[in-house]
C-alpha cells in the first residue's frame, strides 16, 4: 500500500527520511512529499494557499491504482484531512503525528511574515512543551533543513464538506494517551465535535515533543508501521 507522507510547516520530503526504512520493511510504499511553494520566494509563492497543498495530495491519491494511506505531521494534518475529505473512498487510514483533525474553517496557526513568506522562526520560538526532547546537536543538525512556507498557508481556512468521517484515523500524540486526549478534546469546541464525528479513531501516545522524526525516529517509525498495517489498512 502506498503511504503519502505530508510534512509540517518549514519541512520538506526529506524530513521523513528517518522513518522510511521501517515503513518499507513493513511492506509499505512510502511517498514523502514536498508541498508547493516551500522554500520559494514570495514572487513565486504568494498565490499558493492551503487548497493548493490539498490539491497536491489529492493528485497523488488519484495517481495510485489502489487506495492509499495518508500521514500528516503538525500542520500537514490539515492537509491530509482535507485530502481525505475529497477522496474518502480512496483513503484507508489517516495518521496524524502530534496534531489533530481540523474542523471546517480551521487554520494551522499564525507566524511572522518576512519578505512575503514565513521563514522558520527558530527553535527558541516554541515552548518547551514542543521542543524539550530536541538536544543541542539535533537542533543544530535539523534547523538548516527548514524552508520558508507561502504566507497564506498557515492562516488559510480548510474547506471540509465531504465524507472524511468514515475514514479511520490514528492520532499519534506526543504527550497524551487516549483517555486524557478524549477528556481534553471534548472541551475544545469545534475540534472536539470534529473528532467525535469520526467513526473509527484511536489515539496512541508517542512520549515525545512535537518533532518525533528528529527526536525519536525509531519510536515514530514503530508506531507508524503499526498504525498503517492495522486491520489491513
Amino acid at each position: 500500500m502506498k503511504v503519502i507522507l505530508v510534512p509540517g510547516l518549514w519541512l520538506d520530503a526529506s524530513s521523513w527520511d528517518p522513518v522510511l526504512p521501517a515503513l518499507r520493511a513493513a511492506g509499505l510504499y512510502p511517498l514523502p512529499l514536498t508541498m508547493p511553494g516551500v522554500g520559494a520566494p514570495a514572487s513565486d509563492s504568494a498565490d499558493i494557499g492551503i487548497s493548493d497543498w490539498v490539491d497536491a495530495v489529492v493528485a497523488e491519491i488519484d495517481r495510485s491504482p489502489e487506495p492509499v494511506a495518508l500521514v500528516g505531521h503538525s500542520g500537514g494534518g490539515n492537509v491530509v484531512w482535507g485530502a481525505a475529505d475529497r477522496r474518502p473512498d480512496r483513503v484507508r487510514r489517516v495518521v496524524f503525528v502530534d496534531t489533530i483533525p481540523p474542523h471546517p474553517g480551521g487554520q494551522i496557526s499564525e507566524f511572522p511574515v518576512v519578505d512575503g513568506v514565513i521563514p522558520f522562526p527558530g527553535w527558541d520560538f516554541f515552548d518547551d512543551e514542543d521542543t524539550h526532547d530536541l538536544d543541542a546537536a539535533t537542533r543544530t543538525a535539523s534547523e538548516p533543513l527548514t524552508r520558508s512556507v507561502p504566507a497564506r498557508v498557515p492562516t488559510d481556512e480548510i474547506v471540509l464538506d465531504g465524507g472524511r468521517h468514515g475514514v479511520p484515523a490514528t492520532l499519534l500524540m506526543g504527550a497524551l494517551d487516549e483517555p486524557e486526549f478524549r477528556r481534553l478534546v471534548a472541551t475544545w469546541g469545534p475540534y472536539g465535535e470534529e473528532f467525535a464525528a469520526i467513526g473509527d479513531a484511536e489515539v496512541v501516545r508517542l512520549d515525545t515533543a512535537h518533532w518525533p522524526q528528529f527526536s525519536a525516529p525509531e519510536r515514530l517509525s514503530e508506531l507508524l508501521a503499526t498504525a498503517l498495517t492495522r486491520g489491513g489498512a
